[in-house]
């Protein structure tokens, strides 16, 4: 079995260095070490969702209770939050958003095709910052100036973590 990717726990060490205390996700394959990091930490809270956009509703509760937050979600699920988006665009409050992607290099189902391949153009549109990692070095980095940026000048920032960097999936065998 071949060992667990490092890019999980450098996005955990980025929540901590940066004070995410809220962490909302809909569970995914991608996100799973980091889910278990976040939930293993008593510092945080985080909270399984049934759909994204009461992620966008939660860490906007976050923010005015004093918390920092994240939200989780699969490229599928960006889909699911546009109305909520607007509501932190109009109310200027800051939004980091972790995307894990579908729909690109080596996707083998056919669904995850039309959202991933406008996941970018959409959040662009509701006013979001994107910033897409395909590099799995990069990513503490990249979420970290991420998490600034959300923070320091109340926008939502979206990162985007490429395919290559959540891995090839392969259901055949």
């Amino acid at each position: 079995m071949p060992p667990a990717p490092a890019w999980p726990l450098d996005i955990y060490n980025v929540f901590k260095q940066v004070g995410i205390r809220q962490v909302a996700y809909v569970p995914d394959a991608g996100h799973t070490q980091l889910i278990k990091s976040c939930h293993a930490d008593k510092s945080m809270r985080a909270i399984s969702l049934t759909t994204e956009e009461e992620g966008v509703a939660m860490l906007a509760g976050a923010w005015l209770g004093g918390d920092r937050g994240a939200l989780l979600m699969q490229s599928s699920g960006v889909g699911n939050c546009i109305n909520m988006l607007g509501t932190i665009r109009e109310c200027r409050f800051p939004l980091l958003t972790l995307v894990t992607m579908r729909g690109e290099w080596g996707e083998f189902n056919p669904w995850q095709l039309p959202m991933g391949q406008s996941t970018t153009r959409v959040l662009e549109d509701v006013g979001m910052v994107v910033e897409h990692v395909s590099d799995q070095a990069l990513v503490g980095e990249t979420v970290f100036a991420c998490a600034q940026m959300a923070f320091q000048t109340s926008r939502a920032v979206a990162v985007l973590i490429g395919q290559r960097v959540v891995g090839f999936k392969d259901w055949s065998k």
